[in-house]
């Protein structure tokens, strides 16, 4: 069975879906103001890999993805300027052209690192009307408050508020980067709707004044209205456990007086240098940044999948090398398997390597000893069936390893025409042109080298 650990018990736990037929989850997602970075892409992946062990475990899923292009204040104390207004001004484009763009770059991103989007995408700005339904509830039954610059939420008025993140109320306030608002009956108390000044150039009709939704409340409309008010899963990144998700849940529950989410799932950050990694302090890093320094992305993906995501994973260039190597080397290794269609593994062998890899996921995810599995299994005589089975395994994993190709040493180690016919050797044998393949073993010899189909793969010895 299924074991995820729930940040909001502190534990691992068994995971049963609410509805048998299908998992609704519900998953942060970016605010485009900007490029996303690679330590955003670490929660995305998470994301991504908690669909696809689902799904590798027969659930079918609803799942539901935000879109934030409004309301996100450059302060968590609801203060400061909107990070999409903020961009529109510094690129002089209006909030829309921003969001366009950067959300195809995000998508694109996603396209590249074989994350799967979500069955919904959900944009913010396309759900005021319910947003300022939902506060409206929220007012009429006393759990918010107006004063002259918004809405607010009584957290007076919810008693489990902290209950996520474990928070003392007293120790937030006293972190925290507050500006003095004296109308606000506890300094914790967040927005739910901030009415806006003239110039302010998002901002919409609602029954006090103009203005635009706070950030949290966009999550709790758009899950609620897509998931209902009682879910299976939110995920998200660590950042957000004591402020967006706390804030979430106090929304959510105080309004229906339930339980809104079965399990909260989030992962951990990433850092640079063993350091912090933000856009404040200019040390974050693009996939077409790694890109254009000769990485793929799914160097990048594969460099996640090596560290448990409840673990902090520290991003450096070297780290990055290291696993293009290895990558390079699994791919190899699971090429041979590919091209060794007449041989076959015995199914006992082949069901225990299943087992371990099933094991391995569902204990919270465990991806880094999922990919013990598969290269300890690659070790095995090369077979079709190994082959087969990874294919099976990248159902979870993402690492478009039916892309596996010849080592490219062989090119450096024989020249690039011997290596070609290496190559397309392989392709006759795997479409059963025994013929043709004999013909290129002839052309191979002719040019000095011998070639053998072994057990452990292909073998090109100098004559």
């Amino acid at each position: 069975m299924l074991k995820v650990y729930n940040t909001l018990s502190r534990k691992k736990e068994d995971f049963v879906a609410i509805d048998e037929n299908v998992v609704r989850m519900y998953s942060c997602g970016p605010t485009v103001y900007s490029y996303a970075h690679i330590g955003n892409l670490r929660t995305y992946i998470f994301m991504d890999l908690i669909r696809k062990v689902l799904k590798y475990n027969g659930l079918k899923l609803k799942g539901v993805l935000n879109i934030t292009d409004v309301g996100h204040l450059i302060y968590d104390s609801d203060s400061g300027e909107d990070k999409m207004a903020l961009a529109a001004k510094k690129e002089q484009k209006s909030p829309m052209e921003i969001a366009e763009y950067y959300t195809k770059v995000f998508f694109d991103d996603f396209e590249k690192l074989n994350i799967e989007r979500p069955e919904i995408i959900a944009k913010a700005t396309d759900h005021i009307g319910e947003m300022i339904e939902y506060v409206s509830k929220l007012l009429e039954k006393g759990i918010a408050y107006e004063t002259s610059d918004g809405i607010y939420f009584d957290i007076s008025k919810f008693e489990n508020y902290g209950l996520l993140s474990g928070i003392n109320l007293d120790d937030q306030i006293a972190g925290a980067r507050v500006e003095v608002n004296t109308e606000k009956r506890h300094p914790a108390d967040f927005a739910l709707w901030k009415k806006a000044e003239p110039n302010h150039i998002m901002q919409w009709e609602s029954p006090w004044g103009m203005g635009y939704p706070g950030w949290h409340i966009e999550c709790s409309v758009m899950s609620q209205k897509y998931l209902g008010t009682f879910f299976d899963i939110h995920s998200g990144g660590v950042d957000h456990i004591p402020i967006h998700h706390e804030n979430e849940i106090a929304q959510n529950e105080a309004l229906t007086g339930e339980k809104s989410v079965n399990y909260w799932l989030h992962g951990e950050f990433m850092l640079v240098d063993g350091g912090k990694m933000s856009k404040s302090l200019g040390n974050v890093y693009t996939i077409s940044q790694l890109e254009e320094k000769g990485y793929s992305p799914l160097d990048f993906r594969f460099f996640c999948l090596n560290a448990h995501y409840r673990k902090k994973l520290n991003f450096t260039f070297e780290g990055m090398t290291a696993a293009k190597v290895s990558r390079e080397r699994l791919l190899a290794s699971i090429y041979q398997h590919k091209i060794a269609d007449t041989v076959k593994t015995d199914e006992e062998v082949l069901n225990n390597y299943r087992q371990q890899f099933v094991d391995a996921i569902n204990d919270d995810i465990n991806i880094p000893l999922a990919l013990g599995v598969l290269f300890t299994m690659v070790k095995e005589p090369k077979s079709i069936d190994i082959y087969n089975l990874c294919l099976e395994f990248d159902k979870v994993l993402g690492l478009s390893l039916d892309q596996a190709e010849a080592d490219k040493d062989d090119t450096a180690k024989y020249g690039e025409n011997v290596a070609k016919l290496i190559e397309q050797r392989a392709q006759a044998k795997k479409l059963k042109n025994f013929a043709l393949a004999d013909e290129i073993r002839a052309k191979i010899n002719a040019l000095g080298f011998n070639i053998a189909d072994t057990r452990d793969g292909v073998k090109v010895t100098k004559i």
